[in-house]
């Protein structure tokens, strides 16, 4: 191989910068940059060596997500600087280079702004629309609106004079990204001057983001197939230009997809690793906000309770403002309102009030979780503040509308539901109302509403006792070896026992009296006496009150599972024909052949201290993971020779 000459080395700077600023291809650009940096070291090349460096950093700040990797290119960029003219344009360059990353990474921008002054003040067109830019990243939380699109609007300007296409497209991008960001009813307009010019001449990185903000709209339109689809082609895209972003948006916008489709839970497993990627920018706490939701969703409090505490720290208030700050705060006000967690919720409101108008937009654009009003009627409908409520969710009601976000509409609707339902009770009539149009519309996008949406009230706090209002019913599910107990938004998972099997019989008909002895007679002990030789009349195991009840529900789930089927449905039809498959087996163990009643032989007494023991294990087991079910259970659930559950 024949020694690089110096007509090579500039060949690769120019061919890296090329690569970066014309194409957007980050992976080319680093490769050819980091072959001349090494060469010009090797030459004592200081120029060469400073904008070999330079361009390491690449378009974006924090290119580099790990330490070692960021810590190589600092170290050039520093190591390079002192070699060159110190007023020179390639100098004020590499300073503002590294007042982006030292601000970006520090939640700061007042170095970054200074550098802007300076190119300014040095009539430099190049250094300003590189500084521009950098500090466009260092202020995207949201209270910096106004300032972005200053910055925006005057990279735009500047571009006409470096003549680089980089300058325009990125000017552009950024205030495609300020308008959406700030609900802008002209910011799909930007849009298509983007893919306009995308469509004479390729840019990778550009192309990237614009591909995230179209899954962003379809999922705003409902659109979820298409959106899931639109996402992993994003995530190719991504990996084809180099950025680092590209899992970390496609991990966002899957969650978001599922959180909408009721299935959060699924992605647990994926979140308990994404929280410790390598990939995930320093400032993004957007993770662990997730995985707390969807463990709070899937019953598991303790891992739950532990991602928010992780995020709160010593204060709430010490996270970074970053450009997924409002995301990280839907999804504490979310996690906090499924376990209840008053504290949080205040917290979290007295942070987000100053920014009700806006849009929960995560990073460029890349997820929308709707108006912020919705979060704050969330966070007032845990501390127990309906009235407040009310006005908060009819107000994100309409924020959602003006945005086209048909899930965030639904979601909304129905939290208003359950406010209205909390101030002026279950019977209010636009309680009933807002309810039944967030179910309506609910089915038609193929969405399950969150736990509790629909049920009313989900906290002690939400209970207004002294008008005498109905607490919302305690649900209890069978899933394999274990029992899921909800009651409004609050779950938990318990495992199998005699006890859960009696809470589920009582919990599946209230307000009907069941004998002690027919809860007895279950199918652990079929037919067979409780005491040697007792003696006794034989009665069913489940009245007829309770079968009938049984029955409609099998009734109801079986069109249920047809509907889902036509509809081609197939994972919504399989959930409900397994809690079908759960009430035959119920059935069929309460009945003998022919479908006759199963009776057994047993002492009143014998089963009522056996069944009235064997509940109050199961109760006691749901308190230690929940003590407001548990309470709730305590306080209607009756035992004796005639048990119930009477939750009014």
């Amino acid at each position: 191989m024949r020694p690089a000459t110096q007509d090579d080395l500039d060949s690769s700077i120019l061919e890296g910068e090329r690569a970066l600023f014309a194409d957007g291809d980050l992976n080319a650009g680093r490769r050819w940059l980091d072959a001349a940096y090494r060469e010009a070291e090797r030459r004592g090349d200081a120029e060469a060596m400073a904008r070999a460096a330079l361009g390491l950093g690449g378009v974006w700040v924090h290119e580099h997500r790990t330490t070692a990797e960021a810590a190589t290119v600092r170290m050039r960029q520093r190591h390079a600087l002192p070699l060159i003219h110190p007023r020179s344009s390639l100098a004020l360059r590499l300073r503002a280079r590294l007042a982006g990353e030292e601000d970006y990474s520090t939640g700061g921008h007042a170095a970054i702004l200074a550098i802007v002054a300076e190119a300014r003040r040095a009539c430099d067109p190049v250094a300003l629309a590189e500084a521009l830019s950098l500090a466009h990243h260092c202020v995207l939380g949201p209270e910096h609106g106004a300032l972005r699109l200053e910055l925006a609007q005057e990279l735009i300007d500047v571009a006409s004079e470096t003549g680089r296409r980089g300058d325009l497209l990125m000017g552009l991008l950024w205030r495609t990204v300020d308008l959406f960001m700030t609900a802008d009813s002209h910011a799909e307009r930007c849009l298509e001057e983007l893919r306009d010019l995308l469509a004479r001449e390729r840019h990778l990185a550009v192309a990237f983001v614009i591909s995230a903000i179209e899954v962003m709209l379809s999922i705003r339109g409902g659109r979820f197939a298409e959106a899931e689809a639109l996402a992993a082609a994003c995530a190719d895209r991504g990996a084809a230009a180099g950025d680092a972003d590209a899992m970390g948006w496609y991990g966002a916008q899957l969650a978001t997809i599922r959180w909408y489709q009721g299935r959060i839970t699924e992605l647990v497993p994926m979140l308990s690793e994404m929280v410790n990627s390598t990939t995930l920018s320093a400032m993004d706490n957007s993770n662990f906000a997730g995985l707390a939701v969807a463990a709070a969703t899937a019953g598991d409090r303790r891992l739950a309770a532990g991602m928010l505490a992780r995020l709160r720290g010593q204060n709430l208030a010490d996270l970074p403002r970053s450009s997924t700050w409002l995301m990280s705060m839907y999804a504490v006000v979310e996690a906090a309102h499924l376990l209840a967690d008053t504290a949080i919720s205040a917290e979290a409101y007295s942070l987000l009030v100053p920014f009700a108008r806006q849009p929960v937009i995560a990073s460029l654009g890349v997820i929308c979780l709707g108006s912020v009003h919705h979060s704050l009627g969330v966070a007032s409908l845990t501390i127990g503040d309906a009235g407040r409520a009310v006005e908060h969710l009819r107000a994100a009601v309409r924020g959602n509308l003006a945005l086209g976000h048909w899930p965030a509409v639904v979601i909304s609707r129905s939290r208003l539901g359950q406010a209205l339902a909390l101030r002026d009770g279950p019977r209010d009539e636009a309680a009933r109302r807002e309810l039944a149009f967030a179910t309506q519309d609910a089915v038609a996008l193929g969405m399950t509403l969150p736990a509790g949406a629909t049920r009313g009230p989900v906290s002690s706090a939400a209970k207004d006792v002294t008008r005498g209002e109905r607490a919302p019913a305690v649900v209890c599910r069978r899933r394999g070896r274990q029992w899921r107990v909800e009651l409004g938004a609050r779950v938990v998972i318990v495992d199998h026992s005699v006890g859960m099997s009696h809470l589920a019989t009582l919990l599946a008909n209230p307000g009907y009296e069941i004998p002690a002895i027919d809860l007895a007679a279950g199918p652990r002990h079929p037919g067979a006496a409780l005491a040697s030789g007792s003696a006794g009349p034989a009665q069913p195991v489940l009245d007829d009150l309770a079968k009938s009840t049984y029955r409609q529900r099998l009734t109801q789930l079986q069109a249920e599972i047809e509907e889902f089927e036509s509809m081609n449905d197939l994972e919504r039809a399989a959930v409900t024909r397994a809690e079908r498959d759960w009430l035959v087996t119920e059935l069929t163990s309460a009945t003998g052949l022919n479908g006759r009643p199963r009776g057994f032989v047993a002492s009143d007494e014998r089963a009522r201290i056996a069944v009235g023991k064997a509940i109050r294990r199961a109760v006691n087991r749901i308190t230690e993971a929940d003590p407001v079910i548990g309470a709730e259970l305590r306080a209607t659930v009756y035992t004796g020779v005639r048990c119930s559950y009477r939750p009014e």
